[in-house]
């Protein structure tokens, strides 16, 4: 539900995987002027390239061994360059850069382990960014490097419980994200204001955690969030890739992902009974256009969040991933806070 790495370096790795395999299919298509079946292709490539698999290979009658054996070395390939998470030395490298000062952290609530990443002192007020599905903390790294709001925040972002660094492998129900995230918030309070921004899944999140903690959350921002349950597809298939075999095919960071996406399929429910409960100002921006989650969702919160002051922002273009494609129109909102 989300766009991973801020909406480009992970994209930049997958195209360096599609631009591998076309090079080496182009190699492989040219070992042969005239036209052969893709078995003769794969036996020419392989020999050209003297690897041991040639005569295991060369026993190979169907294309459906050569089908079989590609998608495995994908498969395997992706599970490498989809995790979406970046190590704490490469992003505190690249803030120093900057000019920014990067703290690493982790913290183990109900033994369980929690990673996040800030900048800024605990003296100002504290913005706590929660990412969609799949992601990780810096999903929000623009933001975090942002100097506006870095003069007037301390900036948390975090990796949700089965990404990033916060147990990575397993997504968790909705339910049990929320404790352990308002555990995390009863951590970090300060007694500043607290204003919590979540994306996509991170933005189902944050109107609970609201509801949870109304003496600690100063105002949320919820960013083409999912809410409703009528509008919420029912995508059946997601059940298959829970249990091996066919998890083993979700690439990295996906697996966590579909993991949490089946279970909110019921965990969606549990929402609407909290948003009568939320006191604090919120403010809601999603666009029209948003193909992952329906534009509906921003009348649903409207009509159910009965208590709180409910702004929100419809862009009429656009899509799901609004931290990156409308980043200024929500620094802007954020600097706003009060």
């Amino acid at each position: 539900m989300t766009m991973p790495k801020g909406g480009g370096k992970w994209v930049w790795k997958i195209s360096g995987v599609i631009n591998f395999f076309e090079k080496e299919l182009n190699t492989f298509s040219s070992l042969v002027d005239t036209p052969t079946s893709s078995h003769h292709k794969l036996l020419c490539y392989l020999s050209y390239h003297q690897t041991p698999a040639f005569d295991y290979f060369s026993s190979m009658m169907r294309s459906k061994y050569v089908i079989l054996f590609i998608v495995i070395l994908l498969c395997t390939a992706l599970q490498c360059c989809l995790t979406m998470r970046t190590s704490d030395s490469d992003a505190i490298s690249k803030f120093k850069e900057s000019g920014v000062s990067l703290t690493a952290h982790d913290l183990s609530i109900t033994g369980r382990h929690l990673h996040y990443l800030s900048v800024g002192v605990d003296t100002l007020p504290t913005i706590l960014f929660i990412h969609g599905s799949p992601g990780s903390w810096d999903a929000f790294e623009a933001y975090l490097l942002d100097s506006a709001l870095r003069r007037r925040f301390r900036m948390i972002s975090i990796d949700r419980p089965g990404f990033g660094y916060s147990d990575y492998g397993t997504g968790l129900h909705l339910s049990l994200q929320c404790d352990l995230i308002a555990s995390f918030i009863d951590s970090i309070s300060t007694g500043h204001p607290l204003y919590l921004v979540g994306h996509s899944l991170g933005g189902s999140i944050v109107p609970v955690l609201a509801a949870m903690r109304p003496g600690a959350v100063s105002a949320i921002v919820v960013l083409a969030g999912a809410v409703d349950p009528a509008m919420e597809p029912r995508e059946k298939w997601r059940k298959a890739f829970i249990h091996a075999p066919l998890r083993y095919l979700l690439p990295g960071a996906f697996k966590p992902s579909n993991d949490e996406l089946w279970y909110f399929k019921e965990d969606v429910f549990s929402i609407k009974q909290k948003l009568p409960e939320i006191k604090c100002p919120v403010y809601i921006v999603h666009a029209v256009n948003d193909e992952l989650v329906d534009v509906g969702n921003v009348a649903f919160m409207k009509k159910n969040m009965t208590a709180a002051l409910v702004r929100d922002t419809i862009f009429p273009a656009g899509n799901h991933f609004i931290p990156w494609n409308h980043k200024a129109y929500i620094i802007k909102a954020l600097l706003e806070l009060k």
